[in-house]
Parts: structure tokens; sequence; C-alpha cells
């Protein structure tokens, strides 16, 4: 699979809610550099961030398009995020199903034919200032 079909494929399952089809498609190592916070290294870290994230949020992400270098090791997607804060995240404003439309964007790492790091930026301010409304 190509690096485009494989990123596809990734917010694909997201999309569908498919958070085991999108751990298939990770490195045993990879690496995932959130917003804010620490680097998650490894699926399992990453598969707790999932559980997380399923449980505070509902995300559809739209107006997808996704970019890869000629050799295939390293890809980008830019996107809107559509989302319901279902679960108040520590730290965060309390949730009360407050929906949010975000701008976001995140480049990839490809090894062996799988995805070897994420890294996801969005602008943190502006989703605090639609929830908090």
């Amino acid at each position: 699979m190509d690096a485009k079909a494989l990123i596809a494929a990734y917010y694909d399952a997201f999309n569908a809610g498919r958070t085991d089809e999108m751990m298939d498609l990770l490195h045993d190592e990879v690496e995932h550099h959130v917003n804010e916070g620490k680097i998650r290294k490894g699926k399992a870290l990453f598969a707790e961030f999932n559980a997380h994230m399923t449980v505070s949020y509902r995300e559809n992400l739209t107006d997808m398009v996704i970019f890869a270098n000629d050799t295939g090791d390293r890809a980008a997607a830019e996107f809107v995020v559509n989302g319901t804060y279902l679960k108040t995240d520590p730290g965060l404003p309390e949730a009360r199903g407050q929906t949010y439309r975000l701008p976001a964007g995140s480049f990839f790492t490809i090894r062996d034919g799988q995805i070897a790091r994420v890294t996801t930026y969005y602008n943190l301010a502006d989703w605090v200032a639609q929830v908090s409304a």
C-alpha cells in the first residue's frame, strides 16, 4: 500500500470508529507526538490514548487532503475536526456535549509499510474557546 493509501485507510478507520484497524496500520514502535503533552512510544500507549479519546470525544474528520513525498516514507494530512465533547478531560473545560469545528493537521513517518510516527497539530486555544462559549 502506498503512503497516501495508508494514511487514507488510517483516517477511514478513525471516522468509522474502528480503532482496532487503526492499530493494525501502526508500526510496533510507533511514536505519537500529541499537540500538547509527552510523546507516547509504542502501540500500547497509543491504544490507551484511543480508548480515552473514544470516551471523551466523538469526532469525524472532513475536508481531508493527504500529501506524500516521492519516496513514500513521509506523509501529511490536513482536515477539519467536527466533534462533540462528551466527558470532561482533566485540566480542560467541563464537558456538556458541546460541539466544535477545528482545522487540524498530522504528519507521518512510514517505515516497513506501517505508520511509525504520528504528529498532530491543532489550535488548542480555539478549541477551548469553542467549548467554553
